[in-house]
């Protein structure tokens, strides 16, 4: 059916009220989604749906999990389904990815390496923590003659980390073909996300460490990180960066919101 004009323009408004991760994706099918990738889910988020949905079709689950919409003959996933229950969410969003680089001498230098983490999106958040936290963090214990404490110490400390890289998985333009990069420098740690945060939040109120976002590009995302714990979507991010880093004795984050163009984060 071709629209008329006021039938297109409630198109275009319907469409930009939708956040991209609970919009249909036409050009994927149901099949697409994980069976497994969803029970796995449920049981690691100890839902109640977990033991009855043994007996479903992938169909049925991602109706209960809210994954798809449309009529039985054209049942459509959404994109948050195929970003966090698909084994391969590159096919449909080329840059969902994390690429990990270490400068081993600079970003001016010759030498480094690259590793690059894929697969659905809170499984990357997972695998590439599990890296840096195995690779990069590294711990340095002082002792003392005269009392049993020691003082221990991070390069970075780890919830600093996880808290970043959570924000950037739940934050991100997932449209845009560029993955998330971690910059490994010799004296700092990078985490680059784009397309830039939202336009409610200014480049003072980081600076502040008093970040209150009004609007949330992938709420849905949100809601599945939240449940598996690795993100509390209430704003907590920023604060809790900067009381982990004080409590270490690490130098305060730099946030860099890119103004004006706010092209990255």
């Amino acid at each position: 059916i071709i629209p008329n004009p006021e039938q297109e323009a409630e198109l275009v408004q319907l469409t930009a009220k939708i956040p991209f991760d609970d919009r249909v994706n036409q050009l994927a099918k149901i099949s697409d989604l994980s069976f497994a990738l969803m029970r796995e889910h449920l049981e690691k988020t100890k839902s109640k749906l977990f033991n009855e949905s043994a007996r479903m079709s992938v169909e049925e689950l991602a109706q209960q999990m809210n994954l798809c919409q449309g009529t039985n003959e054209h049942l459509f996933p959404k994109n948050v389904g195929l970003l966090m229950f698909s084994s391969e969410p590159q096919k449909y969003f080329k840059g969902a990815q994390i690429d990990l680089v270490e400068f081993q001498e600079g970003i001016a230098g010759k030498f480094f390496t690259e590793k690059i983490f894929k697969g659905a999106i809170q499984q990357q958040l997972v695998d590439v923590l599990s890296y840096i936290k195995m690779n990069i963090i590294k711990e340095k214990v002082t002792k003392y003659q005269d009392r049993a404490e020691s003082d221990r110490v991070f390069n970075y400390p780890f919830e600093a980390i996880e808290e970043a890289l959570a924000n950037a998985i739940y934050h991100r333009n997932y449209e845009l073909q560029d993955p998330i990069e971690v910059r490994i420098l010799p004296l700092a740690l990078e985490i680059i996300s784009f397309n830039g945060v939202d336009p409610s939040l200014k480049q003072s109120d980081f600076d502040k460490g008093i970040v209150r976002a009004r609007r949330y590009r992938n709420r849905r995302i949100g809601e599945f990180l939240k449940d598996l714990k690795l993100t509390e979507g209430k704003g907590t991010g920023i604060p809790t960066i900067l009381k982990v880093l004080e409590e270490n004795g690490s130098p305060k984050p730099l946030f860099d919101a890119n103004e004006p163009e706010r092209t990255f984060f």
